[in-house]
């Protein structure tokens, strides 16, 4: 009798425990960075336990197992959503007292195919998430939006003081605001090793951007490894063997990008910043002179030599097939005209085109030509913003990125590219190379990137925009605590309704939230005040 009494106390102090861990903390809602479009959650929530918590794919779906990109995105989410359990620091705190625990299935649902293909810029990253009791449905038109479905459904599941996983009952409608969400690194000032750059396309992945833009050389060093100029490298990397890019180290970056739905934009910058080119390539670069006489200086290529459109469509037939992406970025910007103004040959050129001692029609002509060499190799063009301010003609379908200016200058100048018929990018007001004291993320949330004059036509030209991280003081040192958290307020700019993301109050404590899951992932993001993480200090 006193047996069945224990045994009957301990069934009830069970199920009183069991009580406690599922409907104590009811009032905390977790919620999702960058905010989806809809999103509606509920109170009720339900247990989740790692052994017993599957993916799978619908029975109509169209991406089935063996699809490379959802397959390894399965494992990967695994992991994040019960990182105990993965680094095999021991499942949930309950499983001893719960002898049966209750199966949870993450279902998904693909309507089209597209498996073993690239993201691009019109893929469709919009998907719906129902959570409910021992199920959730993650319904998307593609599996670049069932990406995005999967990091959502991570961010909701949340732990206990007891280590207990739980999700709440959720209802998800979301799409991306631009289609364009890029973040630009430059590898050229400082090498940055590629495990740094895996690392930041996982944060962008959490982030949900979706463009890598690889500002891949520059003034000061060439790290690309060119199977057709190998002197570009050999002789103009910082170190012709430890800081470059091997044409393997470009395929895994591009590889881990398209399994996060990630495109890799490479951008050679030219004419100007090719002081690095000149070392591997003779007769390149504009010989500057002092008088009559050469000063033994260069500036930028020399646009009147055949020669450098050559080596400019040599080099560009071996960048489009190596980079996969439909687009390729040409740079154009910040181009120093003194060194052409002082080379004869130069100015014997401008006179006998009709140029004048207009410069910027030199420059003109030089990108006129490079965009028809990128064409006939079937790619679309992103320039720099100064390319349309020196030039009228250019092809429309020529994507310009906006990247300097006082927010009136920016505001005209989406106003003048839009009226002209261009999509624009915008990065002007996103330059976190540039810090300062205090949460500076908050300028770079109250960005409105369609906030200028003019009719909504032109406005639906702004197709995105993005973060740049400039590299004259970043390396692999600096990298991540100068992107993240900050590229994040960008990344809900870019992604979000901005009617319901616009109060920085409302946003900091969800970003303070997404930082310490940041953390726990291994992204070492700096904190945005005082406080602390629960698990700030693991695997540091």
């Amino acid at each position: 009798m006193a047996l069945k009494m224990f045994q009957a106390q301990i069934k009830l102090l069970r199920f009183l425990f069991l009580l406690i861990v599922i409907y104590g903390e009811v009032e905390h809602v977790y919620g999702v960075w960058p905010m989806p479009q809809q999103i509606t959650q509920s109170t009720e929530r339900y247990l989740l336990n790692p052994r017993v918590f599957a993916l799978s794919y619908a029975n109509d779906s169209m991406a089935q197992s063996g699809c490379s990109v959802l397959d390894v995105a399965f494992k990967r989410y695994f992991k994040l959503i019960f990182p105990d359990f993965a680094h095999g620091t021991g499942g949930p705190g309950f499983t001893n007292i719960w002898s049966e625990p209750e199966p949870f299935t993450l279902v998904v649902s693909v309507r089209t195919g597209g498996c073993e293909g690239y993201p691009d810029e019109g893929s469709n990253e919009s998907y719906n998430l129902t959570v409910s009791a021992r199920q959730a449905a993650l319904r998307a038109e593609s599996v670049w939006g069932a990406l995005r479905g999967l990091e959502s459904f991570s961010q909701l599941v949340y732990q206990d003081d007891s280590s207990a996983y739980f999700v709440n009952k959720t209802e998800i409608e979301d799409y991306p605001r631009f289609q364009f969400r890029g973040l630009l690194l430059d590898t050229s000032r400082h090498y940055l090793p590629v495990n740094s750059i895996l690392s930041t396309l996982d944060a962008m992945a959490y982030s949900k951007f979706n463009v890598f833009h690889w500002h891949i050389v520059d003034d000061p060093s060439f790290p690309y490894q060119s199977s057709t100029y190998p002197d570009l490298s050999n002789k103009g990397a910082f170190h012709p063997m430890t800081h470059i890019y091997t044409q393997s180290d470009v395929r895994r970056v591009i590889a881990h990008a398209r399994l996060r739905g990630i495109r890799v934009l490479p951008e050679f910058d030219s004419p100007g910043h090719t002081l690095s080119w000149g070392k591997g390539q003779p007769d390149f670069l504009t010989p500057c002179y002092k008088g009559d006489v050469p000063s033994g200086s260069f500036g930028p290529l020399n646009p009147t030599l055949s020669s450098s459109y050559q080596f400019m469509s040599d080099l560009f037939k071996e960048v489009t097939s190596v980079f996969h992406d439909s687009h390729v970025h040409l740079g154009g910007d910040e181009v120093d005209f003194t060194c052409w103004k002082s080379n004869p040959k130069v100015q014997a050129f401008m006179a006998k085109m009709g140029f004048g001692s207009d410069y910027t029609k030199l420059e003109s002509y030089y990108m006129e030509n490079i965009l028809n060499i990128t064409a006939a190799l079937n790619k679309i063009s992103i320039v720099w913003q100064d390319v349309f301010d020196y030039h009228e003609h250019i092809p429309k379908d020529t994507v310009l990125e906006i990247w300097r200016g006082t927010p009136a200058e920016i505001r005209a100048e989406l106003g003048r590219i839009t009226l002209a018929g261009h999509r624009v990018l915008l990065s002007a007001p996103w330059y976190l190379n540039h810090i300062s004291y205090g949460q500076d993320w908050r300028n770079a949330y109250t960005v409105q990137p369609q906030n200028f004059s003019g009719t909504e036509q032109q406005k639906e030209l702004v197709i995105g925009g993005e973060v740049c991280m400039w590299g004259e003081y970043v390396d692999a040192t600096n990298l991540v605590s100068r992107l993240w958290p900050r590229a994040c307020a960008a990344a809900e700019r870019l992604w979000s309704n901005e009617k319901k993301t616009s109060s920085v109050e409302r946003a900091f404590p969800r970003l303070k939230d997404f930082r310490c899951t940041l953390v726990r992932r291994g992204i070492q993001a700096e904190p945005l005040f005082f406080g602390h993480c629960k698990h700030e200090y693991s695997g540091l």
